[in-house]
């Protein structure tokens, strides 16, 4: 089998993106990339990267510069198999390490090496998790995963829909949070009472707002009563040093960082000097698949969980599905609730949430998620 061709799609929204006024849910992305890896075997395989999706285009279309350096993904890989991961892996990345190693460069090759996994899986009949080593549950706890309401009434009705829904747990990040502490303090206060006691809250500060280690520490205590389940990315990504002042200073919360972390190596910094105590591998920016083995190897070696960061369509919420099936233990999957028609209408067989909360393991071959690719080109703004 060889790869004949690889096109990246940019899909634009017909919504305008703004944090909710609200209740309401929030639209998500105004743009989102697609890759899709056609093979001479009529076999293809899909990822979606998040990413910024017209720079995504412009790594995979980059011509041949015949320095071996600073080529563009396509130049790459026509011609290869599609099996070949470890190699491609290392060929591509070696193939745009002068422009790349982190950032757009790196996120393309994990889209990409996701959808080599998808061909392979489709290639012989089964699903990726058994590319993985088997599943350890066919089953993953979901979280609905959305923006800060900017009022403690908002919260609380957003909080009472997604009961409704069957979810379990619940991540409110971003949108006002952190503009104002004492507000931010009264907007989780308001979730935990709207969920109740036993539904897990979770909670992502935002990284762009500029705390200090100090701030963070202060921020887990004022959290504390409120008993969630996890505080995310409050430092800059970078700042292992002040993650790990914040873990040293006792905070009770669960610190989780690591969605704009990439290769093993880089989570191996922020495992052994952040030292937190969850690791968010995003599959379309880590690496895919390959690197994702050897991310979860350095979490298991260090005692760390592993709880995949998934925010775009079923595809990577696929992805994220059957990584979360060979953990050694799962703690939930993260969805994206965001209403927004070009996540959404562009699967056939999107995934569905159980009325326990649970989402199953898809168990077709390759991901298990169909692309209406009539669909796609409703949305698609480069074709």
């Amino acid at each position: 089998m060889k790869i004949t061709d690889l096109e990246a799609f940019i899909l634009q929204s017909p919504f305008e993106i703004s944090n909710p006024a609200g209740a309401d849910e929030a639209r998500g992305v105004k743009h989102c990339l697609l890759l899709k890896v056609s093979t001479d075997e009529g076999i293809v395989g899909w990822s979606d990267v998040e990413t910024a999706p017209h720079v995504g285009e412009a790594v995979v279309n980059a011509p041949v510069s015949g320095m071996g350096v600073f080529e563009g993904l396509r130049s790459l890989v026509i011609g290869e198999d599609p099996f070949d991961t470890e190699r491609l892996w290392d060929k591509i990345y070696r193939g745009s390490i002068y422009y790349g190693r982190r950032g757009a460069a790196i996120q393309v090759l994990s889209g990409f090496d996701i959808a080599c996994h998808d061909i392979i899986g489709k290639a012989i009949g089964r699903p990726v998790y058994k590319l993985l080593g088997g599943a350890r549950r066919n089953r993953v706890r979901a979280y609905a995963s959305t923006l800060f309401r900017p009022t403690t009434d908002a919260i609380k009705h957003a909080c009472e829909f997604y009961l409704q829904h069957g979810f379990t747990a619940v991540k409110f990040g971003w949108g006002v949070f952190g503009q104002d502490l004492k507000q931010d303090i009264k907007l989780v206060e308001a979730a935990r009472q709207a969920l109740g006691p036993d539904v897990a809250l979770m909670v992502d500060a935002g990284w762009m707002v500029n705390r200090s280690a100090y701030d963070a520490v202060e921020l887990c205590r004022l959290l504390e009563p409120y008993g969630i389940y996890w505080l995310e990315d409050f430092l800059h990504p970078e700042s292992y040093e002040g993650y790990r002042k914040v873990k040293e200073a006792g905070v009770k919360t669960r610190i989780a960082a690591g969605e704009q972390e990439a290769t093993a190596w880089g989570f191996r910094q922020l495992i052994t000097q952040g030292k937190v105590d969850i690791v968010q591998p995003d599959l379309s920016r880590c690496g895919g698949f390959t690197q994702a083995r050897k991310i979860v190897w350095e979490a298991e070696h260090a005692d760390v969980d592993v709880c995949p960061h998934a925010w775009l369509t079923d595809l990577l919420t696929a992805a994220s599905l059957h990584l979360n099936a060979v953990l050694p233990r799962s703690l939930f999957l993260e969805y994206n609730v965001s209403d927004n028609p070009m996540l959404r209408e562009i699967i056939r067989n999107p995934v569905r949430l159980e009325p326990d909360g649970y989402i199953s393991v898809p168990e077709g071959p390759g991901l298990g998620i169909e692309i209406d690719e009539k669909a796609l080109k409703r949305f698609c703004i480069n074709l």
